[in-house]
């Protein structure tokens, strides 16, 4: 259907070209009181007409079946310079001939040679066929620039939904070990634990199965899901773990990249608690700050249990995550703030737009 409207623009815009052409050489023809009959000026009119949108259509083709829009434009300006001193040569010989054979030539033009009224007719015509290339030319060269700017932006976008879903895939099973590790530890220990456990963990599954389709979710539902997380954990330590949540209602709408905190809630369980002896407080902080939404996980530990130095695959995703969906606007840190606590912090622009 594109082609097609194309197409038809195009024709529309040939017959108006030309017919301006024709309205221009009617308008000279009165207002200069050139000694012409009507009847032979719609004639000449009529050649010169059929004549353009014939050579010009030509020159068309060669254009188009030449490759010179793929070209680069130093390289076409020569071409298409030699384009219109071929177009305006051809359709001053069609239009002499033609002026001659239907008897529609002027009397003042007669007496010339054929050669002086060709080259006439060429130095003139060839003010027609300049603006027909150019517009020609440069309005198909800003389309192929959009439509390469077009798309790049769908090959970036492409490439970071892709980026996005590999990412995920490496969140979800390495959520899922954790947890099933987790609820190994409680089989024999104790079977109604681990029942329990299992249903906490059915619950966190269908909540992340259902935001797989989103690159971004609602912080409520996120939280829903660190809170089933930290109770299977809750389960495995017993008083070990103690939880502590600080969260401003206003943020529960806030959205926010699926499993990106319920990664960093599970990195603290990982590297920091599970490190000590006496366990540990996991503090998960929700607030706006400025213009950011600030999300923060305090943890019991040491920086350097991370592996890598907090380089292992939790932070790394985080980052990847956060500078792919938000670029350079979001922020993502982790420190030790005194001996013994670590925190993870990550600032979510609230207007991206």
């Amino acid at each position: 259907m594109q082609i097609k409207g194309t197409k038809q623009l195009y024709w529309i815009l040939q017959a108006f070209g030309w017919g301006v052409v024709g309205l221009t050489m009617w308008f000279y023809a009165r207002n200069y009181q050139v000694h012409i009959s009507g009847t032979m000026l719609l004639g000449r009119i009529g050649v010169v007409f059929v004549t353009g949108i014939m050579v010009s259509h030509v020159l068309r083709t060669v254009i188009k079946q030449g490759g010179w829009m793929l070209q680069p434009i130093e390289k076409v300006i020569p071409k298409l310079i030699l384009g219109v001193i071929c177009a305006s040569l051809t359709y001053s010989f069609i239009v002499i001939k033609a002026l001659d054979f239907f008897q529609l030539t002027i009397e003042k033009a007669k007496p010339l040679p054929f050669s002086s009224r060709l080259a006439g007719y060429t130095v003139d015509n060839s003010m027609f066929f300049l603006p027909w290339v150019l517009i020609y030319y440069f309005y198909h060269f800003f389309r192929k620039s959009q439509k390469q700017q077009m798309d790049a932006l769908k090959m970036e976008a492409l490439i970071k939904e892709l980026e996005l879903k590999t990412i995920k895939a490496h969140i979800n099973p390495h959520f899922i070990f954790n947890s099933l590790n987790s609820i190994r530890a409680l089989v024999d220990e104790n079977p109604q634990r681990a029942r329990a456990a299992v249903t906490e963990l059915s619950n966190i599954l269908r909540s992340s199965m259902q935001t797989e389709i989103q690159e971004t979710v609602p912080f409520e539902k996120e939280l829903d899901i660190v809170k089933d997380y930290l109770a299977l954990e809750n389960m495995r330590f017993e008083d070990r773990l103690k939880i502590e949540y600080d969260v401003d209602e206003d943020t529960l709408d806030s959205p926010v990249p699926p499993m990106m905190l319920q990664t960093l809630v599970e990195n603290a369980i990982k590297h920091g608690i599970s490190k000590q002896v006496g366990g540990g407080t996991v503090k998960v902080t929700s607030d706006f700050i400025d213009d950011f939404h600030v999300l923060t996980v305090q943890n019991t530990g040491q920086l350097n249990g991370y592996k890598n130095n907090g380089e292992g695959f939790g932070i790394s995703s985080t980052t990847n995550r956060l500078n792919l969906l938000y670029g350079e606007k979001a922020k993502f840190e982790i420190k030790q703030i005194n001996g013994s606590q670590v925190e993870a912090k990550v600032l979510i622009p609230v207007n991206i737009h």
